[in-house]
C-alpha cells in the first residue's frame, strides 16, 4: 500500500517562504514522477507542479513558475516544494500524489492514484 505524508505547512504572512516535504513508503519510489496539488475551499483541486522520476523534468502551472520548485531526493523517497514569495492567494491545502504506473510527469487530477491526507498552506497579507 502507497503511503503519502505531507509536511511542513503553516501559517505566514505574504513575501514569506515554505518548504513542503512529502515522504512516501509501500513501494520503490525512483521510477515514479510525483506531483502537488492544491485546494482552496470553495474550489477545486488544482495542479501546481510535477516532477519526473529522475528529477530531469518539471512542470509548473502558471501561477507558480518563478516563485515555487518542485525537487526530488529518490534516497529519502521523498519530494519537496519549495514555495517563495508566498501571496494570499496561495492559500490552500497542499496534497502530493503518485500515479499507479510509471511515465512522464503528469498535471491532471485524474492521472493519480495515490494521495496524501494534505498540509494546511494559509498566507496572510
Amino acid at each position: 500500500q502507497v503511503q503519502l505524508v505531507e509536511s511542513g505547512g503553516g501559517l505566514v504572512q505574504a513575501g514569506d517562504s515554505l518548504r513542503l516535504s512529502c515522504a512516501a513508503s509501500g513501494r520503490p519510489f525512483s521510477p515514479y514522477p510525483m506531483g502537488w496539488f492544491r485546494q482552496a475551499p470553495g474550489k477545486e483541486r488544482e495542479f501546481v507542479a510535477a516532477i519526473s522520476y529522475n528529477g530531469a523534468t518539471t512542470y509548473y502551472t502558471g501561477s507558480v513558475k518563478g516563485r515555487f520548485t518542485i525537487s526530488r531526493d529518490n534516497a529519502k523517497s521523498t519530494v519537496y516544494l519549495q514555495m517563495n514569495s508566498l501571496k494570499p492567494e496561495d492559500t490552500a491545502v497542499y496534497y502530493c500524489a503518485a500515479p499507479r504506473s510509471p511515465g512522464p510527469p503528469r498535471s491532471r487530477v485524474i492521472d493519480y492514484d495515490y494521495w496524501g491526507q494534505g498540509t494546511q498552506v494559509t498566507v496572510s497579507s
